[in-house]
């Protein structure tokens, strides 16, 4: 639709075909660029159809309705669409009890699905109290409604979400990550593909909050583990209006959208922090932002090195593009295990690399590179595309598309995490900016942590 919108700006007419399903999805697009008018025409075409003999009947059907599109003139509201008159929002937007609050956020599509913490002016400015900028400072515009996104609105998604203000720095940062062109969020936000935000925390943010990196880091448990993914997805669905079903158009959906936090485990680890590698100093605190799709838990196939690196290879799934990013944990056992046999990560990045193969007729392009067009023109075939099916190609073409990170309790597993990515978008890490009256305000929370009794 942006393209549409584009060219409807040089006075060229546009009529845009758009599957029955994603209708609403066009006319928020096109609305969000300023342009709510433009014709679109629904059609049956099921989505990345294949097969000719249904793309053929469906685009026969919409010609009618194209041709009508196209010189039929336009009407007074196409011409001039109206203009709708918002009044400045009240700073009180209901009064209730609890229960009303969440029924009154939930009906108005305000929440995840579950209960959120109603956002009182004194609990938005206490969370406030977490950073230096002033409420109204805008970090920027979150697409794809292209909302403003402030530091007083972070602030009320964060209430929300059950966060405490110690995580602003952390939010403000994710922010400031997600609108970076480098992470391709726009993208990954609303795409079939389902993709969620995965965010790695490190230097000593990680302690000043309590974020688990150890057993079960990713299960439920941990406030900071909990909040910072879930305030993300609040600010992304109500100040970027990312919509289930509107905008965010996941076929599948991904529980990861609730959250999907964690911190590596420094200390524990043999090799440099993950930020470090990415250019910032030990003593800074950062995000890592990637954008995964999937996540495999994989039992190794013994404690060794050969054995922990054999079920990193063999376990990259063939269905896949060369281009696709992988992120791979590595549990501290494991990481210590490697490094005293001299694996370091630049290492283990170029060995999965390289060894990471399956046979050509399994790739998943290999179809695709090898089928014949319907007027009997080969299909195209990328350089470097192995000639013999039988022949190895290699799953990640790329070792700096690769990210090992040190995570997780003991145990006998390695996780991957899948994302999309092209050679210019690549894991993105941003520094944390922390307030002047940090320790005081970590003091403050430090002690909010589960105490569990002894069975």
């Amino acid at each position: 639709m942006y393209d549409a919108v584009s060219i409807e700006k040089l006075t060229t007419p546009t009529v845009t075909l758009v599957n029955n399903d994603f209708a609403m999805d066009a006319m928020s697009a096109s609305s969000s660029q300023g342009m709510p008018g433009v014709r679109i025409v629904p059609e049956s075409v099921p989505c990345e159809s294949s097969i000719m003999e249904e793309i053929d009947a469906g685009v026969s059907a919409a010609m009618d309705d194209i041709i009508a599109a196209l010189t039929i003139p336009l009407t007074g509201e196409e011409k001039s669409p109206r203009v709708v008159e918002v009044e400045k929002p009240s700073k009180i937007i209901f009064k209730g009890n609890l229960e009303e609050v969440n029924r009154f956020f939930y009906q108005r599509g305000w929440t995840d699905g579950l209960p959120v913490i109603p956002p009182t002016e004194e609990v938005v400015a206490e969370m406030l109290t977490g950073t230096d900028l002033p409420p109204d400072h805008m970090v920027g515009k979150i697409i794809p409604r292209s909302g403003k996104a402030t530091i007083e609105k972070i602030a009320i998604n964060a209430v929300m979400a059950g966060a405490l203000p110690t995580t602003m720095p952390l939010l403000i940062a994710g922010v400031e990550a997600i609108l970076d062109p480098r992470s391709a969020f726009g993208t990954w936000q609303v795409s079939t593909g389902s993709w969620a935000p995965f965010w790695i925390i490190n230097g000593p943010v990680r302690h000043d909050l309590n974020i688990n990196s150890g057993s079960g880091a990713l299960s439920p448990g941990n406030i900071a583990n909990a909040t910072i993914g879930r305030a993300m997805q609040l600010i992304i669905k109500n100040i970027g209006g990312a919509r289930p079903g509107i905008e965010d158009m996941g076929v599948i959906g991904n529980p990861g959208k609730y959250t999907m936090v964690i911190a590596e485990n420094e200390e524990e680890s043999p090799w440099e922090p993950l930020h470090v590698e990415h250019g910032f100093k030990k003593e800074d605190s950062a995000a890592t932002l990637m954008f995964c799709n999937s996540i495999n838990h994989m039992f190794s196939y013994g404690t060794d090195a050969k054995a922990i690196l054999s079920t990193a290879i063999y376990n990259v799934k063939p269905a896949r593009s060369t281009e696709w990013l992988s992120s791979f944990l590595i549990i501290p056992s494991f990481a210590k295990i490697l490094a005293k046999e001299g694996w370091g990560k630049k290492e283990i990045k170029a060995f999965i690399s390289e060894n990471a193969t399956v046979p050509y007729y399994r790739y998943l392009h290999y179809l695709r590179y090898t089928s014949v067009s319907r007027d009997g023109v080969p299909g195209k075939v990328p350089k470097n595309m192995p000639i013999n099916p039988e022949d190895p190609i290699r799953l990640i073409e790329d070792p700096d598309t690769i990210m090992i990170f040190v995570a997780g309790g003991p145990g006998n597993f390695i996780g991957m995490f899948e994302w999309a990515g092209f050679k210019e978008v690549n894991f993105l890490t941003k520094k944390l900016n922390l307030p002047a009256n940090w320790e005081s305000l970590v003091e403050k929370y430090k002690g909010l942590k589960p105490t569990y009794a002894r069975y």
